[in-house]
């Protein structure tokens, strides 16, 4: 089987290649500039979108991390990464919390917008408010090392992603379960391997003049 990884080090793609490391799979990486060649052929066969990171599985294209990383772990059982019975719940729960509520609240913040004051046209944000949604992540994370409790699973991948970014650019509050949690999951083996393949891919990048 072949699987193509489409990438940029300075991209969500860090999350997707951690998630490969993670599950131990045999990829071929390639690398895609911002700028004409995102919007270019990889638009027109990769991603309509024009975004990174996609997988090619033997023609089966995944886009979007969050369906990357489970996609990855149902596709390499072996790992061992996909939910229990007992945490599917928890699993979706908070896999689609990060990629929705939490997401939306920290770009929104980060660019500038505050939701209205009115919680009727608040709860059309889906997330009410920043601080509403730090709250309801941290209550969660002090009460459970991982995302389904003691286990690490690849829903550990997508939420402790944002995290991890969320804390090194302040973009999310410096809080004690943010951070254990952080902690926890950027010691992880495949996490310190598929980071140091992005960060030697940014060295060798070059830089605008």
């Amino acid at each position: 089987m072949t699987l193509l990884f489409y990438t940029n080090p300075k991209s969500r793609g860090q999350i997707a290649r951690w998630a490969l490391h993670e599950v131990g799979a045999d990829y071929e990486q390639r690398i895609v500039a911002y700028g004409e060649e995102m919007k270019g052929a990889y638009q027109r066969t990769v991603n309509p979108m024009g975004k990174v990171p996609a997988i090619d599985h033997d023609g089966q294209v995944v886009t979007e991390c969050a369906a990357i990383c489970h996609y990855l772990a149902e596709t390499h059982p072996q790992a061992g990464l996909l939910p229990t019975a007992q945490e599917r719940a928890a699993y979706f729960r908070w896999l689609f919390f990060a990629a929705g509520p939490l997401e939306q609240a920290v770009t929104n913040r980060s660019m500038g917008y505050a939701p209205p004051e009115d919680p009727s046209k608040q709860g059309m944000l889906g997330y009410g408010d920043f601080e509403l949604t730090m709250d309801v992540l941290e209550g969660w994370l002090a009460a459970h090392d991982h995302v389904c409790g003691e286990r690490f699973t690849m829903a550990d991948v997508y939420l402790g992603s944002h995290v991890a970014w969320g804390l090194q650019f302040g973009t999310m509050p410096e809080r004690e379960a943010f951070r254990d949690y952080a902690d926890r999951l950027t010691a992880r083996a495949a996490w310190k391997e598929a980071k140091a393949i992005d960060l030697e891919l940014i060295e060798q990048s070059p830089t605008p003049g």
